[in-house]
């Protein structure tokens, strides 16, 4: 039935989260065991380092963490960023909104994404708005400093604390409004904003693909329980 959907579907959009970066060696923080599941140093959980306070106040413990848990600056994309990719190559898809910061969907090659928590590959600084990518990070020590000024370089991410960027969020709202199949793909939907986003959807088809429940299966008109890499592999795109 999902092949059908898409072969009938002209305008498709894709809002994708961890699940869908997971066969690529990058773990579903939220999941049984993942990172967020519980404290990472005594007394603090990975919210916690993860928040604009903790940023503010503790940059150097910060960044230890940041760069031991949350680059993957190896991970290649998948199957289901191929398929996606594939979709905007035969002039289906009208976008991607990804929760993820991994960057994958762009890896793979598409343009059209919109990353609403931001992306490890984007940074700069703080001062003079000085533009680095994920090498500054991953080849600096303690806190990364611009060539420039000597500001503090920040990672382009949303943290606990922060309003993700509006325009980011309108042109993500935008899509979701004007496309006739929204692909909900490894997401438990239980992040916000991010996940309020559907209320923008009146399309004909909404298709949730993950291996937990989710908040829009009900309004769903298809749910595939699973892995999304493997469902969306399957697909035959012209």
């Amino acid at each position: 039935m999902l092949q059908e959907i898409i072969d009938r579907s002209r305008r498709i959009v894709f809002f994708t989260g961890a699940g869908v970066s997971t066969p690529s060696g990058i773990p579903d923080f939220r999941g049984e065991g993942g990172l967020f599941s519980g404290e990472v140093e005594e007394g603090l959980t990975a919210e916690m380092i993860l928040s604009r306070s903790f940023f503010y106040l503790h940059p150097e413990k910060f960044f230890a963490f940041y760069r031991a848990r949350m680059l993957f600056p190896d991970a290649l994309p998948n199957a289901a960023h191929r398929a996606i990719y594939a979709l905007e190559r035969a002039g289906k898809l009208r976008g991607v909104v990804t929760q993820n910061i991994d960057g994958l969907h762009k890896r793979a090659g598409n343009r059209l994404v919109y990353e609403v928590h931001g992306s490890v590959w984007e940074n700069y600084c703080m001062d003079c708005n000085a533009f680095y990518g994920l090498e500054k990070i991953l080849h600096s020590e303690g806190i990364p400093r611009c060539e420039r000024c000597g500001g503090v370089v920040k990672p382009w991410v949303v943290l606990y604390g922060e309003a993700p960027d509006k325009y980011t969020c309108m042109g993500a709202c935008r899509e979701i409004s004007n496309c006739d199949a929204l692909i909900v793909a490894g997401t438990s939907l239980s992040v916000e904003p991010a996940a309020s986003f559907l209320e923008y959807f009146h399309g004909k088809h909404l298709v949730v693909i993950n291996r937990e429940p989710t908040p829009a299966d009900g309004g769903a008109s298809l749910v595939i329980r699973g892995d999304a890499a493997e469902a969306l592999g399957k697909l035959k795109i012209p």
